[in-house]
């Protein structure tokens, strides 16, 4: 049955009446594909105008094997005929034969109209093409009907006159017509969608998904139909077309499976790769590419193609996409259908867009363009820049296999430098798999290699940078760091300097004060662009330990990646950056921030045997503050056990581990963890409190045992080294811990102290601490009503919002303060203290005094939903049941009626 062709048997009826009036007519019908019913509707037209006798049938059709064939379909029009030739006359003989074959047909046509059908004029050859222009120039005078068939993309102007027939175009079916033939197969919405978009109005193809879709419940999911009628429909018409169109067609489909190159034509420059002959500026498969932009269509042209002209063509698209300035992204998808690219283009092309996609965050992504770039023909040094990259990728997903490619990278380096540059890299990704002597020994083999002193110097700076990692290397990287300098270049010297005083700090030999006055003129210097990420996280370990959290911040953010954006562990200074950036933000009680920049980082190297201890004990710490133990401890397990290796950082998971011992009440095992991360800093030569307050943690475990006078002993060394440090945060934690130890009034005057010193200070968990054990001795001492007024300081303390997030901080980083452990201690100690509200009568519920508490310090509606789960309405309803209750009109009024 025809859907949509009424028109065009119209227009052919009324032609057909006309030639058997006497007046012959043409007529051509067009389609821009195959499939679009041209064949049936001649069929239709022969059936309708011939019956009964009304008129006598002449057929022929074009075959694209015969179009070299003279007078292949005048011969078809002429079978009985043999005077027609087998080859093309010349001159006047030419005319003759057309004169006499026209004659012949009017006599026929005097005895009976004569219908005149060819199917596919577009595979004539070229003398049956003349006869039948010669034909139509003279139709008008006789009783004949012609009728003819074209697949034409862009049809050029009618060989025939106008006045005598026209040219009729076949529509694609509409939209309702192919809703009207899905839903009579019992298809449904998505099935009916399907065969709209994937059919483009073409009737074969529409009938050729319906079959597919309606011949029953499929076997697996829709994406994994087959589709097997519509792909051998779009297969046959490949192998139909001419090789230009055929040509066009697949290249139509591999420009639209990606991003198309940008500029005029694209299209056109690709079907300028057809060997078919074809007129200048003419461009094949116009109406293809509606049909073409649908998946299941690409799919099936592609599924059909030669996979070998399938990758020159990507290649082609490609090398366009890189002309017109296209993202190397895009320019790369298309080279990962060639195989083994050779181009040095291609190279540098898939390079470019594994940086680009590992900017974005997509490291897969990224390391498949560069295994790709591998698998071609490279020079060795890029051969080894791109290894030694790939390496860095893979390291978070394989540490094993980012380590060989490290090593194979290193070793197919040929220049000294280059070499250099590959060692650091691999030195600092086996420091992340927590094997520095290996990292160590690479450098030094780096360093005998080297073939100048300024890369010696530079290899043995960053080597001591590494050396941290273990306790016997550290002590010999810092002599040999004293050694260097006086003589260091200015390029060098400030990491040399920042290292040696990291040291002197950790060993008690020199102040806050003296490190920030060494650190700060320095960071106006050039370094060394090798040292940058190295010398900006030893100057930013030393400002977040002088409590300068800001300007700490402030270099992280410098190196650092944003959060999308995995860092680089092959940089063993990012890796210290990233130990500061998440160490200042918990001092600071930014502890949302801490949980959201690190814990993805420690459980994705986590599950695939990356151990992060220092991370994970940040981690743990700031899930421990927000109230979450359970997590806390989950945290610690992730980093695994220490082992052999030295590192500082098991040190800082050890102490992390007591404090959560201590929170579960076992302070046998606090003791323990205490004793062991002293140990583990004392083999490092670190005796300062400032990184790991050990010693005030083992005091207060002793003081629990029963052991005072142990705990008194730690308490005292603690607070020295704390004072020859001297900031807030030190001594403040440092005298909190000697008052538990010693009690009674030099206790009261310790947390007296500590609480002056804090105050003025960014450490919020230190001072809240302090205040809560300063309210409880002084209501013990006799003073009730200071003590309480200090235990709702320290409660204002705990509610304080977190500092506003650096930017590219994680989003919901900021905004309030912790509302798990600090607040619960304060909350305790209030109700211990026999702290009572007084409201005029009308008691606040527990929702809504949490929720007036949390705007009392100025937290925002938002911010307090965010910290209490709760939506903006319910917040904004407890805060009016609040005011009501409070007798108050303003926000600004909650802290005075709050705390009376």
């Amino acid at each position: 049955m025809l859907l949509e062709r009424d028109e065009v048997l119209g227009t052919a009826a009324a032609a057909a009446a006309a030639a058997r009036a006497g007046s012959g007519r043409w007529i051509l019908l067009s389609a821009p594909v195959a499939g679009m019913g041209r064949t049936a509707v001649l069929e239709t037209i022969v059936r309708r105008e011939s019956g009964r006798g009304a008129m006598r049938v002449g057929r022929a059709r074009g075959v694209a094997e015969e179009t070299a064939f003279p007078f292949g379909i005048v011969r078809q029009l002429f079978t009985d005929d043999e005077a027609v030739p087998f080859s093309v006359p010349t001159g006047m003989d030419e005319q003759w034969l057309f004169h006499r074959l026209v004659t012949r047909l009017t006599r026929s046509a005097a005895e009976r109209p004569v219908l005149l059908v060819v199917d596919d004029l577009h595979h004539a050859d070229e003398p049956s093409l003349r006869w039948i222009g010669y034909l139509a120039r003279r139709i008008a005078e006789i009783p004949v009907l012609l009728v003819v068939t074209e697949c034409a993309d862009q049809p050029g102007p009618v060989p025939f006159p106008p006045s005598t027939g026209g040219a009729v175009a076949l529509r694609p079916l509409s939209e309702s017509t192919v809703v009207r033939l899905a839903r009579a197969a019992d298809l449904d919405r998505d099935d009916t969608a399907t065969c709209v978009e994937a059919g483009a109005g073409n009737p074969a193809l529409v009938r050729a998904l319906i079959a597919d879709l309606g011949g029953g419940p499929p076997s697996g999911p829709k994406s994994a139909r087959p589709h097997g009628r519509y792909r051998d429909t779009i297969a046959d018409w490949l192998r139909r077309a001419d090789p230009c169109l055929r040509h066009a067609c697949l290249a139509l489909a591999v420009a639209a499976e990606g991003d198309p190159p940008a500029g005029p034509g694209p299209d056109h420059r690709l079907c300028d790769l057809c060997t078919s002959a074809r007129a200048p500026g003419e461009r094949p498969a116009h109406h293809l590419d509606a049909l073409l932009s649908h998946p299941l269509a690409r799919g099936a042209v592609l599924a059909a193609a030669d996979p070998e002209e399938v990758a020159a063509l990507h290649a082609r698209v490609a090398e366009l996409l890189d002309e017109s300035g296209a993202p190397a992204t895009a320019v790369a998808s298309r080279l990962l259908h060639v195989e083994r690219p050779g181009a040095t283009w291609m190279a540098r092309a898939l390079a470019e867009a594994a940086e680009e996609a590992a900017r974005n965050g997509h490291v897969a992504q990224s390391a498949a363009y560069l295994r790709h770039a591998l698998s071609g023909t490279l020079d060795p040094d890029r051969r080894a820049a791109l290894t030694v990259r790939l390496g860095a990728l893979e390291l978070a997903n394989n540490p094993t296999a980012g380590i060989r490619r490290l090593h194979t990278g290193l070793e197919l380096h040929t220049d000294v430098r280059e070499r250099a540059a590959a060692a650091t890299a691999l030195s600092a990704a086996l420091v992340a798999v927590r094997d520095p002597d290996t990292a160590m020994r690479v450098l030094r083999q780096a360093g005998r290699a080297a073939d100048d002193d300024e890369l010696v110097q530079v290899l043995q700076t960053l080597g001591a940078l590494v050396a941290s990692h273990d306790n016997d290397e550290w002590r010999g990287a810092v002599a040999g760091l004293r050694a260097l300098a006086p003589t260091a270049p200015p390029a060098i010297e400030p990491l040399v300097c920042g290292l040696i005083t990291e040291y002197e700090a950790g060993a008690g030999l020199c102040s806050a004060a003296e490190a920030l006055a060494r650190i700060r003129p320095r960071l106006a210097t050039r370094v060394d662009p090798r040292l940058r990420t190295a010398w900006f996280g030893s100057a930013a370990t030393l400002l977040q330990w002088a409590d300068c959290l800001d300007e700490a911040r402030e270099l992280t953010g410098l190196c650092l990646p944003g959060l999308t954006v995995p860092p680089a562990l092959t940089d063993v200074g990012v890796q210290c950056l990233l130990s500061v950036r998440a160490e200042a933000a918990l001092w600071e009680g930014a502890f949302d921030r801490v949980v959201a920049e690190n814990a993805p980082l420690v459980e994705a190297a986590g599950e695939r045997g990356v151990r992060l201890p220092h991370l994970s004990a940040m981690v743990a710490s700031a899930r421990y503050e927000k109230g979450d133990r359970a997590g806390a401890w989950e945290a610690v397990a992730l980093a695994g056990q220490r082992g052999s290796e030295s590192s500082w950082e098991w040190n800082e998971l050890s102490y992390t581990r007591a404090v959560l011992h201590a929170a579960d009440g076992d302070w046998h095992a606090a003791l323990d963890d205490y004793l062991a991360c002293g140990a583990g800093q004392s083999a490092h030569d670190f005796v300062s409190p400032v990184a790991t307050p050990w010693r005030s943690g083992a005091a207060f475990a002793l003081v629990r045992l029963g052991r005072r006078q142990e705990a008194r002993e730690l308490a005292e060394e603690e607070l020295r080294h704390a004072r020859t440090w001297g900031t807030a945060r030190t001594v403040g934690r440092a005298l909190r811990a000697y008052a538990a130890a010693v009690g009674g009034r030099l206790a009261l005057c310790s947390l007296t102290e500590g609480a002056e010193l804090l105050r003025p200070s960014a450490a919020p968990v230190e001072l809240a601490e302090v205040l809560v054990d300063l309210g409880r001795a002084q209501i013990e001492a006799g003073s009730a009503r200071k003590g309480r007024d200090t235990l709702r300081e320290a409660h204002a303390v705990a509610l304080r919002p977190a500092p506003a997030p650096a930017s590219g901080a994680a989003p919901g980083s900021g905004g309030p303060a912790a509302v798990g452990r600090l607040l619960a201690l304060t909350q305790d100690a209030l109700r211990a203290g026999g702290v009572r509200s007084r409201n005029g009568g009308h008691a606040l519920t527990p929702a809504e005094r949490r929720v007036a508490e949390l705007a009392a310090v100025g937290n925002t509606n938002a911010q307090i939903s965010s910290a209490l789960c709760l939506t903006l309405r319910t917040v904004e309803t407890h805060l009016t049941n609040s005011y009501r209750k409070l007798r108050i009109a303003r926000r600004s009024q909650l802290v005075a009626v709050l705390q009376q």
